[in-house]
């Protein structure tokens, strides 16, 4: 077992919100039970006992566990503001720089180099916002007072101190996301466990600091959940006119001939072609686009489970090759923003007299407020949703 870093770990410990005395009674409570259990699973007192000294809970956590954008957010939204042009341009930087990682990881597990980089870069932006919240901090308020899933961080929070106990990384980086999710590719801590990897030949799996051993470790885990070598993730397709919606679905697999006989072609009109099983999703119904996916897909759509976030993905990755984006037209007369658009739109409501603090691009709830003023002075619901009619309006 590795000596536990001691100093370094006391500068995790933050104080992010200001629970009032009871729910800090109510924290200290829970946390004294979670001893014994850490015990059990090989985690020394004194490890636990440092680890969760001076920690409160973070109680703005519990509002961003109800608003996850994979599941509350437009898909087209969703994709315009993960898989725009300054994404693109900064993951070819990131893969010039990082080739040789990404080309040992591909060969190492069979994975393609662009899926590795579409993770990378949907999950952190090339390293650019792996998250700030102190992991033990994030996992034991959710532990203790998420309405939900509270078994589930409990095994993540143990995770969380055997990597603290066991040394591989410097406890005072690990931070991460609300959920605990860190690193470049944004990692649980229980599949770090299970599938980080060294990259860069150091002994150590350290996907916070080493590139290499977060591109590895990434690979590992797509090649476990099922990624096959040389086989396409899908593309984007034509449907029929009278195409059966009932068909679609990720899990309603049939040979792509199938598919070609229904009348389903690529988007330059030849047929689709393949031996290998594929489905059809339509993320935003029979009128938006459409695409064919292969178990590739379903290894990339296990990272979280959301098809918004595997189709965010695969075409970054796509992009990143040089291949179009989407071609078919969203089912919205309102299309979606950028995040150069957003950054716009926030400091043209800067320019109105709203305050919405720093133009990011990140639609936070100041900004939200602002939309909605704006919305309904343009005769639309408001909704704070950041689109091209309210930006054309703002500019006008």
């Amino acid at each position: 077992m590795k000596r536990i870093l001691v100093p370094a770990l006391l500068g995790i410990l933050s104080l992010t919100a200001a629970p009032s005395a009871s729910a800090q009674a109510d924290f200290r409570s829970c946390l004294s039970s979670l001893r014994g259990q850490a015990a059990a699973k090989g985690i020394s007192g004194q490890a636990f006992d440092i680890a969760t000294s001076g920690v409160e809970p973070d109680l703005t956590i519990l509002d961003l566990m109800k608003n996850q954008p994979e599941f509350k957010t437009p898909i087209w939204d969703y994709l315009a503001a993960l898989v725009d042009d300054e994404r693109v341009q900064d993951g070819k930087a990131a893969m010039r720089q990082w080739g040789q990682a990404l080309a040992s990881a591909e060969a190492r597990f069979g994975v393609d180099r662009y899926a590795i980089a579409g993770v990378w870069g949907v999950e952190s932006n090339f390293g650019k916002d792996i998250g700030g919240r102190p992991l033990v901090q994030s996992l034991s308020t959710l532990v203790c007072y998420a309405p939900r899933r509270n078994d589930y961080f409990k095994g993540e929070l143990m995770a969380t101190l055997k990597i603290v106990q066991d040394g591989d990384i410097n406890p005072a980086a690990l931070r991460g996301s609300w959920a605990g999710a860190f690193g470049h590719t944004q990692f649980m801590p229980s599949t770090f466990q299970r599938l980080a990897v060294d990259g860069d030949g150091d002994g150590r799996r350290d996907i916070m600091a080493s590139v290499p051993d977060a591109v590895h470790s990434t690979a590992n885990f797509l090649k476990k959940a099922g990624w096959v070598n040389g086989l396409p993730w899908g593309y984007e397709v034509r449907l029929p006119q009278n195409f059966n919606a009932s068909l679609a679905g990720r899990k309603n697999k049939r040979p792509v001939s199938s598919w070609a006989a229904m009348g389903v072609t690529r988007m330059d009109g030849k047929p689709v072609q393949g031996n290998y099983q594929a489905g059809i999703i339509i993320p935003a119904g029979v009128n938006g686009p459409a695409f064919l996916v292969t178990k590739n897909f379903d290894a990339v759509y296990s990272y979280n489970a959301a098809e918004s976030y595997g189709l965010a993905i695969a075409l970054l990755g796509d992009r990143l090759k040089g291949l179009p984006g989407i071609r078919t037209a969203w089912p919205t007369d309102d299309p979606p923003l950028s995040r150069a658009q957003r950054r716009e739109l926030q400091q043209l409501l800067t320019a109105r007299g709203y305050d919405v603090g720093e133009p990011d691009g990140k639609i936070g709830a100041k900004t939200r407020e602002a939309i909605k003023d704006v919305e309904r002075r343009i005769g639309l619901e408001p909704r704070g949703r950041p689109g091209g009619k309210v930006l054309e309006a703002l500019r006008g």
